[in-house]
């Protein structure tokens, strides 16, 4: 799985019934995260926390679809479990979860380290979080070994920097941007062509070297 390259269509059995993936997502953002087992303490807090945060999810337009490599009954199980010990999770749980326990779906989107994706008996799934926008294309992939839990405002803060580039491309943003603060203006961008997309100003670094490639704005 390349960043940009097209997340293949894919049917499953669901905690919230089967889906179609390309039609389950229709025109939204996704994010698609897998766990290595259920009844598990790390993954119990990531579910947990990631439904609490939903509704930060919904009004980015971005549904969220968790997979691990278990039987349906036992998702079921889990999430009741999750429910029970985040109990500031609202009403029922707001995502679905994928029964995957052939493997097969994490092997074809690349969830299985190299050493263990052909032990059928035993591999488990990495944590792997995949941000596919309406195209279905992959835009950000993380993986974090099975020791560490994610970041779940991490994950929001990249969702707001993809979608604001995807509004304005001729900006990225720094190191540890939140919403609100500069943007960098991309080097391609002409010096003639600032005022006239950014006519709120622009900030310029002069650099030792010389040349002038720090151009930031607050203008978006």
């Amino acid at each position: 799985m390349r960043l940009n390259s097209v997340v293949p269509n894919f049917q499953a059995d669901t905690t919230q019934g089967p889906i179609d993936f390309y039609e389950w997502q229709g025109n939204s953002w996704v994010v698609l995260f897998s766990h290595p087992a259920d009844f598990t303490p790390v993954c119990t807090t990531e579910l947990g926390r990631i439904a609490v945060h939903y509704p930060h999810f919904e009004k980015r337009n971005v549904k969220l679809l968790a997979h691990s490599v278990d039987k349906l009954k036992d998702h079921v199980d889990w999430v009741n479990d999750i429910k029970s010990y985040c109990q500031d999770i609202p009403g029922s749980f707001p995502y679905p979860i994928i029964a995957d326990d052939d493997r097969s779906l994490a092997v074809k989107l690349d969830m299985i380290d190299e050493d263990s994706k052909d032990d059928a008996e035993h591999a488990l799934t990495v944590r792997s979080l995949y941000i596919i926008d309406p195209d279905h294309r992959l835009r950000l992939s993380m993986q974090y070994p099975t020791s560490t839990g994610r970041n779940v405002d991490e994950i929001l803060r990249v969702i707001d920097s993809l979608q604001l580039v995807d509004r304005i491309p001729q900006i990225a943003t720094p190191a540890n941007w939140i919403p609100g603060e500069k943007v960098m203006i991309l080097p391609t961008v002409p010096e003639e062509e600032l005022e006239a997309l950014f006519p709120g100003g622009v900030d310029k670094v002069c650099m030792p070297s010389g040349k002038v490639y720090v151009r930031t704005t607050t203008d978006y």
